[in-house]
């Protein structure tokens, strides 16, 4: 750049873009860049946290614990594995099984787990 012509400011706000096509610093709501009338795609959507009222913790606590009974089941709403564990809790079977799945919840991330466990 030549002394009389210093080099443009570049702003990046949260109110402004750049155009997708031909890189003009526009206004961050415009659908439509002014200076190349290209229309501008939508940001990327970010993914909604699912909001299912489980506690992933809580569940991994009533199966290491209450696993036997089933209770864990029933706090995650699958109410037929449940009544299953309730059935067998006698054989221990489900205690067991209980208890590896709350090593499972400990280890899963939220996100897996609202996914898996989410409305």
């Amino acid at each position: 750049m030549s002394a009389g012509n210093p080099a443009p400011i570049v702003e990046r706000g949260p109110d402004l873009k750049f155009c997708q096509d031909c890189g003009a610093q526009i206004s961050g709501r415009a659908e439509i860049c002014p200076k190349c009338g290209v229309r501008q795609l939508p940001p990327p959507a970010q993914p909604a946290a699912v909001a299912t009222g489980r506690n992933r913790i809580a569940a991994a606590l009533f199966a290491i614990f209450l696993g036997d009974f089933g209770i864990h089941k029933f706090y995650l709403g699958r109410v037929g594995a449940g009544v299953v564990y309730l059935i067998f809790f006698w054989t221990g079977i489900p205690a067991i099984i209980g208890f590896i799945e709350g090593i499972i919840y400990l280890v899963m991330s939220d996100q897996d787990f609202a996914a898996k466990y989410g409305k």
